[in-house]
């Protein structure tokens, strides 16, 4: 290989490496990468290489996918030195390991294992008419190996089909992973040539889920899901016929606003996990642009690539479609809604097409909480950390369900994987164990809805209110009560602001950007003079509240619970039917948020003692009652 060609690595490889790289007599291992989606696994594995000066990562990109974009990034994340591809193809590397058939992978003299990037394989897609191998197109290919589908049938199954497996009659890969000895027999009657190169290894990225649960709650509790909360998670594959997508009735532009319009703040939390070809295909400031409502209304967009395991461990529900994180949902007993349920482009005989085909359906025009809530009081809820069952819902034909088929070795995919790696470097594998990494704990993720809350509420007994919260609903929320409305101050609409009953916003309380509680509460109430209460919720636990007659009071639960935006609305409610704070001070005020539970709040009044406070000099007391 010529040192002199432009953008080709010179150390730790290339013609003059020995000159220059520290450690030169390194095994090298390359990682081929497709897109985001399929580095993703090829990350899951990564670690498998730890420790081991022996062994040096190397990575490239086959170029060959429509989803380019982040891939540069995440390479670049990784500290991995990144081959360009015509490099790759020339070095004779020990071994070669990909996530997808994407690119002319023929053309490697070396070792090569290629692992699934999903749950198996189960989407059927024709090769494309590139030259090389994609299943991010659905055109057919006249590379050699490849055949276009015959009139009216469908195209080949990605990754066990000769069009995919075989080129000039041989199999592409010297190792085909596959995670359960079903798709092995699926191989053996579709590509019996390919079927010696087979290796049942596992799925690491369950493995990793699996070894997640135990900290569920953490992962709850860094979505901002409050206690008695259910997490409602959507979650879309790529594609035209997807959730996501618009080739079908395209159900998302309604469904977006129901979450909020329909299931009150106070009870449910809503999450969207997107396939990462919607967004680097569409980009990411496209998709926040397209959810921008949904988004100011609650809903979580979780880290395609950092995030989707954890979400998926902490969701209470999933409304989703035929991709591998509804089949991984299914597998851990959480119940799933399919929100776009084509089975067209599955294979017929692969496990995921069986679950699609019987999994409840949602009905995309009837009421949305009843239907979630019929799909959780059905299924009931697993305690966390517990090991994964037979997906609740409607009862399956009989054999193996979800969390059978997805790995035949459940917990041990690290051992067999790097067992079948290191055979093929020809090297003994280290002494210590084989482990992935344990899932990171994402970063807290508050709630904050900016969208107007119209509140509905109930006075229920002395010092009890019931508070629903409903986040820009179109229509007045149904139930019964009096209704008011409660607005972030960094509301989109300066109108609906305007006349809003109550205004918060969070903050902590020595924030200099808007003075203190007390300086805050009382500029919002003389800029807005329709506004009766402003609060400031300075944690997770209390806000500082002031009345239109100047009153401030501290609302606190401990230990936190609910949003302490609710709390407010309840005093709002509470006030407003003519009753006096004086009359909570005493026992505080008890907050239900329907099945989310009940919550005590204090209400205590705050002095400050500066000229013209209205409460006089001092500090907090809680006066008589």
């Amino acid at each position: 290989m010529s040192e002199g060609r432009v953008g080709w690595v010179r150390v730790p490889v290339g013609a003059d490496s020995a000159r220059w790289a520290t450690r030169g007599r390194c095994k090298l291992v390359l990682f081929v990468v497709h897109n985001v989606t399929s580095a993703t696994r090829l990350l899951d594995v990564l670690p498998l290489f730890r420790d081991d000066l022996r062994v040096q990562l190397l990575a490239t990109c086959t170029g060959s996918s429509p989803f380019q974009a982040g891939v540069s990034e995440l390479l670049a994340k990784t500290g991995v030195p990144v081959l360009p591809w015509e490099q790759a193809l020339e070095l004779p590397v020990d071994l070669a390991i990909s996530a997808s058939f994407g690119g002319q992978l023929h053309a490697f003299s070396s070792k090569l294992t290629v692992l699934s990037h999903g749950v198996g394989y189960n989407k059927r897609l024709a090769t494309p008419d590139t030259g090389h191998r994609t299943p991010d197109t659905g055109c057919p290919s006249p590379e050699a190996g490849s055949r276009t589908p015959d009139a009216g049938q469908p195209p080949p199954v990605f990754g066990l089909s000769p069009d995919w497996l075989l080129a000039d009659g041989s199999p592409v890969a010297d190792a085909l992973v596959l995670s359960h000895p079903e798709q092995l027999e699926r191989l053996r009657a579709a590509c019996p040539e390919a079927a010696p190169t087979a290796v049942l290894a596992g799925d690491p990225c369950y493995d990793r889920i699996l070894a997640g649960l135990p900290y569920r709650e953490r992962f709850r509790r860094a979505l901002d899901v409050r206690p008695g909360q259910r997490l409602v998670l959507l979650n879309s594959t790529w594609n035209p016929d997807s959730l996501f997508g618009d080739g079908g009735e395209d159900i998302l532009p309604s469904l977006l606003p129901r979450l909020t319009a329909e299931l009150p703040a106070d009870e449910y939390r809503s999450a969207a996990v997107l396939h990462p070809n919607i967004w680097h295909g569409h980009g990411p400031g496209q998709i926040r642009v397209w959810l921008d409502r949904a988004r100011r209304g609650g809903l979580a967009l979780v880290d395609p690539l950092e995030g989707w395991r954890q979400a998926l461990i902490a969701a209470d529900v999933v409304i989703g479609d035929a991709g591998s994180v509804s089949y991984y949902a299914a597998a851990l007993g959480t119940p799933v809604l399919m929100g776009a349920a084509s089975p067209d482009g599955l294979d017929a005989r692969s496990p995921v097409a069986a679950f699609v085909r019987q999994a409840p359906r949602l009905s995309p025009y009837a009421p949305l909480r009843a239907q979630l809530d019929a799909l959780l009081d059905g299924a009931g809820r697993r305690p966390s950390g517990t090991r994964p069952g037979r997906a609740p819902g409607p009862a399956l034909s009989p054999g193996p369900g979800p969390a059978e088929l997805v790995s035949s070795a459940p917990g041990e995919a690290a051992a067999l994987l790097r067992r079948h790696f290191y055979r093929f470097i020809g090297i003994p594998e280290p002494r210590e164990p084989a482990l992935l990494d344990p899932l990171p704990l994402p970063p807290y993720e508050r709630v904050t809805r900016t969208s107007p809350m119209r509140v509905v509420t109930r006075l229920l007994g002395t010092g009890e209110i019931e508070v629903s919260r409903y986040a820009d609903p179109r229509s007045e929320p149904a139930g019964d009560g009096d209704a008011h409305t409660a607005v972030h101050e960094d509301t989109l609409n300066p109108d609906r602001r305007a006349l809003a009953d109550v205004i918060f916003r969070y903050g902590a309380a020595d924030d200099p950007r808007y003075g203190t509680p007390e300086e805050w509460t009382a500029e919002v109430l003389a800029r807005h003079p329709y506004c009766a209460l402003a609060a400031l919720v300075t944690d997770p636990g209390s806000s500082t509240v002031r009345t239109r007659n100047g009153t401030l009071l501290r609302l606190a639960s401990a230990p936190p619970a609910a949003d302490p935006a609710a709390y407010v609305s309840a005093l709002y409610a509470w006030l407003a039917a003519g009753k006096t704070w004086e009359e909570l001070a005493a026992g505080g005020m008890t907050v239900r948020t329907g099945d989310s539970g009940s919550h005590h709040v204090s209400v205590t009044r705050v002095t400050t003692g500066g000229p013209g406070d209205p409460n006089g000099p001092g500090s907090p007391v809680t006066p008589a009652s």
